[in-house]
């Protein structure tokens, strides 16, 4: 099943996103083969001020634990962390079947 994680950034927390940016790919790298997409959310002043990871989980807890164990989260970068299903519609340009 398919999840997207949206999770937002604390204000004034880019220096802290900045210094655990390397231990945030590496996870991520981890989860490759489970990551169909994953970027930062870009504020009004240009700089990154959240996430977006689309990740093939079996269920909610699984993408919950892997929200949880994500070094931002872990430093304590995010305001919020919003874990839902998700359905593919449309993709690639077309419409998934």
């Amino acid at each position: 099943m398919l999840f997207a994680i949206i999770c937002t950034d604390k204000p004034g927390l880019f220096e802290t996103r900045s210094a655990t940016r390397g231990d945030h790919l590496a996870y991520l790298k981890t989860y490759a083969a489970r990551i169909q997409f994953a970027g930062p959310m870009m504020g009004p002043d240009g700089r990154p001020s959240g996430s977006m990871i689309l990740l093939e989980a079996p269920d909610k807890a699984s993408a919950e634990g892997f929200a949880e164990s994500d070094p931002y989260a872990k430093v304590g970068l995010f305001e919020s962390v919003i874990v839902r299903p998700l359905r593919t519609v449309f993709r690639d340009g077309a419409l998934a079947e």
